[in-house]
């Protein structure tokens, strides 16, 4: 088994209505544009993950458990690795339930998307001072 964490911030536009993807980013500031961000001031992007992590992430055989934590409350992604995946974004983590890759693209076909998460964490999201945790792990 392999795991990293993301320490990341709520920001009151935190809205986690997007269909098809999750986003944690290190932008201090988000717009009501980024519907899919669920945090800011991230402690890590694509670039930063444990080099273990990232290349067991560019494999097509990797399933990958993403919780997403804040106070007591946990949601669960999974999704899969992928060839393609190349982690080299300084600035962002984006989890898809597409096939869809770019450097920002931690994982693909995931089972959740952003309206999917439960509107409680959103809501505690919404607090600029809420501390969440992305844990990532890989089987």
């Amino acid at each position: 088994m392999v795991q990293d964490e993301v320490i990341f911030y709520g920001h009151p536009n935190v809205q986690s209505l997007h269909g098809k993807t999750v986003e944690i980013t290190k932008d201090e500031h988000l717009t009501l544009r980024g519907d899919c961000i669920i945090g800011v001031r991230a402690s890590k992007a694509c670039a930063d993950l444990d080099e273990t992590l990232k290349r067991r992430l560019a494999s097509n055989d990797s399933v990958v458990s993403i919780e997403i934590m804040v106070g007591s409350e946990t949601f669960v992604i999974n999704g899969r690795g992928d060839e393609r995946i190349s982690l080299q974004n300084p600035h962002d983590i984006v989890i898809r339930k597409t096939n869809f890759v770019c450097p920002r693209t931690l994982s693909v076909r995931c089972d959740k998307a952003s309206s999917d998460v439960p509107r409680k964490i959103v809501k505690m999201l919404q607090d600029k001072d809420a501390k969440g945790i992305f844990r990532i792990t890989i089987e």
